[in-house]
């Protein structure tokens, strides 16, 4: 996850990004270098769009930054290698389609999520395995019963940059997915094949201003450093380097237990009382998601980084800001900033571990709290490895790697820095330790300019227009409840009485009858559209309007009606309370398909007010109290 978040001004690339998200059903990959702002835009998204939206990330840490989930908990995936052409794999470490779709347990309520679900976020989508995405593809395929679309039709924005922190697969895992896969990159997957994404680079840069150090940047990012390049960055290698106590550097390092031992050991050279902070855990919070220490150790003089942005909204302090402790007491700590000097106190804050479930009111996804993890947002900043340093901004880095680098993490740890005069390397950069895979380049040349990008949105609206109006009128979720009401209705004949079955035995002939004339009407949308370049609101609008109202009216003369009358003839019948749930549940899922047909919107326009006769189930009246006898005759008397 990135911090920089986007002043005030025009950015062209994230516009139209933003706009082709909100008004086309066109998968998206959303990129561009460090301090472009690809945070900036999630949380935009995340915060405006009216489409139904889940937000997964790979790891848990990640997933909490961003406000969303793990894809693995997410989708219910195992962590071994998705083999996605295999029918079984012994290997117990593996698992074929077949095998993953028998061992995934989803109840009612998440695969009625899942088939409401209209918009999928993936962050940091560099370290996601081909493997992963399709099996995320192959989940929603099944449980959406779209088998013939890709991610069952759910629209994708992936939100990551190539050439930071690359997937993780060690030999093993490899050596059976290089038969199904030519990287283990994301854009390797047979999804991305299947439906490949506008490929969509943010060019402005935020974080660094100096031409000279952004095109050295970009050199490092590209894999195009010459003899001069390499002169011009190991001029900051200074072999040793010791910063004074006026110099506030903050230490990469390319090892988790390097990093901790120079925090240690700067911590253990202060002489103030040591002072503790323990965090607070509710619920479900799994320990490796944890932001910070549990316990909290400090000292006076001590170097620490925030690792939250304000959530009081005063932007007193941002994810990665540098400051120094200053004051502590049992309940307070006062830090000043290592930037400008200025002092604040700090604040607990908490991190939510959620999942997404349905509103039972709304029909909505909705945001649930499973824990929190309350605490100082700060840890000690002497040091941090490469990568628990993605997305954060510095003003002074000590680079120590090594020479040990790992794919991307040279251009990941140069890119944190504003300026090259803030960087120190303990160790020289040499031409062994930048490697860019080719196939990252080559992917990488599918971004399209803005020009290109104004004219597919345009193409792109129109398309997802005509696609989503289309969708009002198919109704094969309709016959498919008509059909489970009927069954129901033949399964419990004996108990039922034929008369009463015969009430609503027909509903599924009735519903295909109507399913044969909206099948007409879809024909007639898409022939307008195949041949109008210029799309009349005002025509089409009304001519969607008359139809909506009649197929509205039709299906609930011919279900609705049939089914409430049907179960209150069953009122008086020996039947059990689990019999009658199934058809009142049966009857309510009617209502509510029926429902979307008149909240339906076609650019903001109503497709239709709900009939006077729809009134009863739109508004029921409120059930009166029953009153005891003995209450009775008390007010009697």
């Amino acid at each position: 996850m990135e911090n920089t978040e986007r002043p005030a001004g025009s950015n062209k690339e994230f516009d139209l990004a933003m706009e082709m998200v909100n008004t086309t059903r066109r998968a998206i990959f959303l990129t561009g270098k460090a301090g472009t702002g690809k945070t900036f835009f999630l949380r935009t998204l995340k915060s405006k769009t009216t489409k139904q939206a889940v937000v997964v990330a790979p790891t848990g840490v990640a997933a909490i930054n961003a406000g969303g989930v793990t894809i693995h908990s997410f989708f219910q995936l195992p962590f071994g290698p998705f083999l996605p052409d295999a029918l079984y794999t012994t290997d117990e470490n593996a698992t074929s389609k077949q095998q993953l779709l028998k061992h995934i347990r989803f109840n009612a309520e998440k695969r009625k999520l899942l088939e409401g679900l209209e918009l999928l976020i993936i962050d940091e989508i560099s370290m996601v395995r081909a493997d992963t995405l399709d099996a995320m593809d192959a989940v929603l395929r099944h449980f959406r019963k779209k088998p013939f679309e890709v991610f069952g039709g759910v629209q994708v924005v992936y939100i990551g940059d190539m050439f930071q922190l690359p997937p993780v697969v060690d030999g093993n895992e490899w050596n059976m997915l290089q038969q199904s896969y030519q990287s283990p990159f994301f854009f390797s997957a047979h999804a991305i094949a299947a439906q490949s994404p506008v490929y969509i680079e943010l060019k402005k840069i935020y974080r660094q201003h100096d031409e000279e150090f952004i095109s050295l940047l970009n050199k490092v990012r590209h894999n195009e450093m010459k003899i001069a390049d390499f002169s011009l960055l190991n001029r900051q290698y200074r072999p040793g380097f010791v910063p004074d106590g006026g110099e506030p550097y903050i230490t990469l390092s390319t090892h988790n237990n390097r990093a901790t031992a120079i925090n240690t050991e700067a911590l253990g050279k202060l002489t103030g009382k040591m002072f503790v902070f323990v965090g607070t855990v509710t619920g479900e919070f799994p320990e490796k998601s944890y932001p910070t220490a549990i316990s909290l150790a400090l000292r006076v003089g001590a170097q620490v980084m925030f690792i939250k942005n304000d959530s009081g909204g005063e932007r007193k302090y941002f994810n990665g800001k540098l400051a120094t402790v200053k004051k502590i007491a049992e309940d307070s700590i006062t830090v000043t900033a290592n930037a400008d000097g200025s002092e604040q106190a700090v604040e607990k804050e908490k991190w939510l571990n959620i999942r997404y479930s349905l509103d039972k009111h709304t029909g909505r996804l909705k945001e649930e709290e499973l824990g929190s993890f309350t605490q100082y947002p700060l840890k000690l900043a002497w040091a941090v490895t490469i990568h628990k340093s993605q997305g954060l901004t510095f003003d002074r880095a000590i680079i120590d790697a090594g020479g040990s680098f790992a794919a991307g993490q040279v251009y990941v740890a140069l890119s944190r820095c504003t300026a090259l005069a803030g960087v120190i390397l303990l160790s020289k950069i040499e031409q062994s330790a930048i490697s860019t895979d080719n196939r990252v380049i080559a992917f990488s040349r599918k971004a399209v300019n803005a020009d290109q990008l104004e004219q597919f949105l345009r193409e792109e609206k129109q398309a997802a227009l005509k696609n989503d109006l289309l969708n009002i009128f198919r109704f094969d979720r309709l016959l498919s409840i008509a059909r489970e009401i009927a069954g129901h209705a033949g399964a419990y004949t004996l108990l039922i009485g034929e008369q009463d079955n015969d009430l609503i035995s027909g509903m599924p002939e009735r519903v295909t009858a109507e399913l044969l004339i909206a099948a007409k009407f879809r024909e007639e949308l898409s022939r307008y559209f195949d041949s109008t370049h210029s799309i009349n609101r005002e025509q089409i609008g009304l001519r969607i309007q008359k139809a909506t109202s009649y197929f509205a009216n039709s299906f609930y003369e011919k279900t609705v009606q049939p089914a409430d009358a049907f179960i209150a003839s069953l009122k008086p019948k020996p039947l059990t309370k689990k019999i009658r749930l199934l058809f009142t549940d049966s009857s309510s899922a009617l209502k509510e398909e029926l429902k979307k047909l008149l909240h339906a919107r076609w650019e903001g326009l109503a497709c239709c007010e709900a009939p006077e006769s729809f009134s009863s189930w739109f508004n029921p009246p409120a059930t009166p109290k029953k009153t005891s006898r003995r209450k009775q005759q008390k007010q009697k008397s």
